[in-house]
């Protein structure tokens, strides 16, 4: 069973997720906290397997508890579920770390599909949120990013564009009859090559060079 803590200021949203899940056999509402303090209090004593958190909420959002997690609880998996579809917001939170950004407009189906992708060792951004992400990228000015400059392989540059597609590990796997774990390495190495903490940074990586 999947532990989840839920950090929203609205019982609502809290009460419609904790639904969502009320007889689910894989994953269960842990705990519950109206903001970004009474997360990092439960944070001190229990575990988690993921945190859905908004970001707007009062006393500490979740800008700053994603900033005292990547600090404190560096491994811990978060997606950031959350009204805000605007690059400034969506980067932001990526940037300090989090796993998935979700709109809270999305379906059950999707917020599933979202927490499972990032349990599996994945990022997971809804269409919306991907999609503004690659326009933030597009219509801005090329710049110097603070990734290395490498020579590709072939089979790499194949991996990176099936990445830039929103392709899961076994899609890119079906589509290149690789492994699974050829996959994975195939990913491992393109961070290394390119400096990129995560996929976010390597779609950014492919779109500012053209590659896609």
């Amino acid at each position: 069973m999947n532990t989840l803590l839920v950090v929203d200021d609205h019982q609502i949203i809290r009460d419609g997720i904790r639904f969502y899940f009320e007889e689910d056999e894989e994953f269960i509402i842990k705990d519950e906290a109206e903001n970004g303090l009474e997360a990092l209090e439960l944070l001190k004593n229990n575990q988690y397997d993921i945190i859905l958190t908004d970001i707007n909420m009062p006393e500490m959002d979740g800008v700053e508890l994603m900033k005292s997690i990547k600090e404190n609880h560096s491994d811990q998996k978060v997606l950031v579920l959350s009204m805000f579809n605007e690059a400034a917001y969506i980067n932001k939170m990526i940037s300090l770390g989090a796993n998935g950004y979700v709109l809270k407009k999305s379906n059950k189906t999707e917020l599933v599909q979202a927490i499972k992708t990032i349990l599996a060792g994945e990022d997971h951004y809804s269409e919306e949120v991907y999609k503004t992400i690659i326009g933030n990228i597009a219509g801005r000015k090329p710049k110097h990013r603070l990734s290395l400059e490498t020579d590709l392989s072939e089979r790499e540059k194949e991996v990176l564009l099936l990445i830039t597609e929103e392709c899961s590990n076994q899609d890119i796997a079906d589509k290149l009859f690789i492994s699974i774990r050829t996959v994975e390495t195939h990913k491992r190495n393109l961070l290394e090559k390119t400096g990129c903490k995560n996929i976010a940074g390597l779609v950014m990586y492919a779109v500012e060079r053209n590659l896609v």
